[in-house]
């Protein structure tokens, strides 16, 4: 997207340059990586900078609002509600589809939205091989207004909060298993904090506890990376501890937000870069071209449910219609040239908000490229130049 970086980055990608970026990803991982990486990051100019920082801060706006906490109240589904003070959401992001308006400028369009934390040190690690490896020129940045020093000192602050970081950890299901792993490594490696399956915290009246070579280390702050839905499906997993009880802990980046910051919020958006999107159950009429809409039920994740090709009949269907919403479609645009077609773009623009500021900060991002119909690997299968990857935005 910026045509003198991406003309010199394409001309210095070899496949044996991207076998060998890819291998030293795993050289540091320590085993295969289990999703595609894709060959090439993106190049985001500064016009369309412009608009995915003015799309975000109006979102933001809206979870400033004083009525927000009350709005989303509803987006908690019974029996999820995590006791604890919530503070605000201490990490957010926003993904866009990358289209063209009306007059075929670059245009960033919500797809989805979370306060729920990312790859946070996956992403500056990606960012950093890529670096190695390729063509990336001094003039764009990953980072937006830090040092990558001073990056993995504020990620440090967030997570640890004076804590020792024997005394924080990243609670996940399974965490040796998720595909996400090598952000848990990166995040041990640059902070200290380890990963723990919930099924092995320790519950003693108010207090949490893991074990660490047959010592039982006291929990004082929990980062957050288990997927609700994801829990849920574990009936296997025998847990003391299942998130919804009252314990004496603290979180980097409360739980709750997870629902409050997520589709549920979409209707309450009305700006530009925000698809028209209407609970059902306020739906005045069911528009005549739904081929143009998807319908989307809000309390499931990683898109299962989502239809893409809606009927008359599938809205009709719907027993509980406050608990889905419709939303306008949007067309992602082929803006990345590659060797053997151009590609489609999704970037996730990645906030942290530090408790003692009034406003969260723009950080870091992640993207993924698509040839196929939709972004994700059902899409994507035997095609090249696709999968996860970085934006290099202009400075």
């Amino acid at each position: 997207m910026i045509p003198i970086s991406r003309e010199r980055y394409n001309k210095s990608v070899t496949e044996e340059k991207y076998h060998a970026f890819v291998q030293d990803l795993e050289d540091y991982a320590g085993e295969q990586i289990p999703f595609r990486i894709a060959e090439t990051p993106i190049f985001v100019p500064s016009a369309l900078k412009q608009k995915l920082e003015q799309a975000c801060e109006s979102i933001i706006e809206v979870i400033k609002r004083p009525d927000f906490m009350s709005l989303s109240e509803r987006a908690i589904p019974k029996g999820l509600k995590v006791p604890g003070v919530e503070e605000n959401p201490m990490w957010l992001a926003f993904d866009f589809a990358i289209c063209r308006d009306t007059n075929f400028q670059l245009d960033p369009q919500l797809i989805e939205m979370q306060g729920f934390p990312s790859l946070f040190f996956y992403q500056h690690l990606l960012a950093q091989k890529f670096r190695q490896h390729f063509d990336v020129s001094g003039n764009v940045s990953h980072l937006f207004g830090k040092t990558e020093d001073e990056y993995v000192s504020h990620m440090r602050t967030l997570l640890l909060n004076g804590h020792a970081p024997e005394h924080v950890i990243l609670l996940e299901v399974e965490p040796e298993k998720q595909n996400t792993r090598i952000d848990f490594l990166a995040t041990f490696n640059n902070t200290g904090v380890r990963p723990v399956c919930i099924s092995k915290v320790i519950r003693e009246g108010r207090n949490l506890f893991y074990m660490d070579e047959e010592k039982l280390i006291p929990i004082h702050r929990i980062y957050n990376r288990v997927i609700f839905d994801e829990f849920q499906k574990r009936t296997d997993l025998t847990c003391q501890f299942n998130l919804t009880e009252d314990v004496d802990v603290e979180w980097a980046g409360h739980p709750n937000w997870f629902f409050r910051v997520s589709k549920f919020t979409m209707p309450f958006l009305k700006n530009p870069f925000v698809p028209q999107t209407t609970f059902l159950h306020e739906l005045k009429s069911i528009p005549s071209d739904l081929e143009n809409y998807v319908l989307k039920p809000l309390f499931s994740f990683s898109g299962s449910g989502v239809l893409f090709h809606v009927t008359r009949e599938n809205i009709e269907k719907v027993s509980d219609p406050e608990n889905w919403i419709l939303q306008r479609k949007v067309n992602y645009d082929p803006v990345i040239p590659s060797p053997d077609g151009n590609v489609k773009t999704e970037i996730r623009m990645l906030y942290s908000w530090h408790p003692d500021e009034s406003h969260p900060k723009l950080i870091i991002n992640m993207a993924r490229l698509s040839k196929g119909e939709m972004i994700g690997v059902k899409y994507n299968k035997n095609k090249t130049w696709v999968g996860g990857s970085v934006g290099f935005f202009e400075k």
